[in-house]
């Protein structure tokens, strides 16, 4: 007699490299990625494609998670104070899995507001260039 194969549900299958981890929870059919690097933490809600992508080779896996939904940061460095920015209130139940670094210093939520308004601007003035460059190559 054969024996069903069973997984479990509310699993956690995970993904992982040097300074980013990755997280894929079947209950929740949630993909969420951490990564860290020098005083630097992020939290990510990513896609299936990221997170099938991840540990392909010639993949930077760190780039390819900074492309998902930004949730939190921290920043503890050499560049500025410690502080921490909420950007989603859900960070820590969208990723239960991950140990949090905080700083105990929260920004206030009108200057994450900007900052993040800041770092969408910049992404799209340089995928501008990035086009402008290349329709100037296609020309010469």
């Amino acid at each position: 007699m054969l024996k069903k194969s069973h997984t479990p549900k509310n699993m956690l299958h995970f993904k992982q490299g040097i300074g980013w981890k990755a997280c894929y929870d079947d209950e929740r059919n949630l993909y969420t990625a951490k990564t860290s690097w020098r005083g630097d933490f992020h939290l990510y809600e990513i896609d299936e494609e990221i997170y099938n992508r991840l540990d392909e080779p010639g993949v930077y896996a760190e780039e390819l998670i900074h492309t998902g939904r930004h949730l939190y940061y921290s920043q503890d460095n050499p560049i500025g104070p410690p502080t921490d920015m909420v950007i989603d209130e859900n960070y820590v139940a969208l990723c239960p899995w991950a140990e949090i670094q905080t700083s105990g210093r929260v920004m206030p939520q009108e200057l994450t507001d900007v900052a993040v308004n800041l770092w969408e601007n910049e992404e799209t003035r340089q995928q501008w260039e990035k086009q402008r460059k290349a329709g100037q190559k296609k020309q010469e």
